[in-house]
């Protein structure tokens, strides 16, 4: 018998017409359309270990995930089958054999998350799956000071939906997350850009930090409200969740 091969796979894909990554028994996944092909491919049975979770309707441009597999095949056949088989939304952009140790979740660093606002008066009907389409004129500067005072470590318990986390776990870093980098981007006239990397990510934390800088944009809050909602580790005291469409997981760091 072959022996067990470690194959890691880069993974680009169109979430708005499915139920999020993680497989489930009575809803379209991407955990789930994938799995499905590599055992047809593979003739066994096989498990998907991907980097993390993306919700429903989320976007990822480089989620990475591993599994096992005895198959012969080569990473590039694996990849070439797979993309001859997967729907148009998911694509695999690339497939590497990795040590026996890699594990796309437990051996990754940080992720990096992007944000797309759209600020036209009209949203372009292209636009509408991959934008949040916000017509008001937004405080650019206001918005990148925001976003500056999460660089580093802090408890974004402020920033946590329910569901995160057990909270009743005493053990582990609780909502304690490490920012490394914040970027606020305008590559067009109309289309703003949040990009967030860190260590780890609480649920929706991303998509609750962007609906509290929105406030920040429209003048609702000042940079110093912001960080004191920040320091504060209090849900209730944020903005409002934005929608998932806006979302993209750009790619997993290890």
């Amino acid at each position: 018998m072959a022996a067990t091969r470690n194959i890691c796979l880069i993974i680009a894909y169109d979430g708005s017409d499915y139920q999020g990554w993680q497989r489930q028994a009575a809803a379209p996944t991407i955990q789930g359309e994938i799995e499905e092909r590599l055992s047809i491919i593979t003739t066994k049975s096989v498990t998907l270990h991907g980097a993390g979770r993306t919700d429903a309707g989320v976007h990822a441009a480089g989620m990475t995930a591993n599994f096992h597999t005895n198959s012969a095949l080569s990473c590039l056949q694996l990849q070439k089958s797979l993309n001859s088989m997967l729907p148009p939304a998911i694509r695999i952009i690339g497939a590497k054999e990795m040590t026996v140790g890699f594990h796309a979740r437990f051996s990754c660093r940080g992720k990096r998350y992007c944000y797309y606002l759209d600020t036209a008066p009209v949203q372009p009907p292209f636009l509408r799956r991959y934008a949040l389409h916000v017509p008001a004129a937004l405080d650019d500067q206001r918005m990148q000071d925001c976003l500056n005072t999460l660089l580093g470590t802090h408890d974004f318990s402020s920033f946590e939906n329910s569901g995160s986390r057990d909270k009743e776990n005493g053990q582990g870093r609780g909502a304690v997350r490490t920012l490394f980098a914040v970027t606020f981007g305008r590559p067009t006239q109309n289309i703003f850009t949040i990009e967030l990397t860190a260590d780890g990510f609480l649920r929706n934390m991303v998509r609750n930090i962007v609906g509290t800088l929105l406030l920040a944009g429209e003048k609702k809050i000042s940079v110093a409200d912001f960080a004191a909602i920040l320091a504060a580790q209090n849900r209730t005291l944020a903005g409002a969740t934005v929608p998932p469409h806006g979302l993209f997981l750009k790619n997993v760091l290890y």
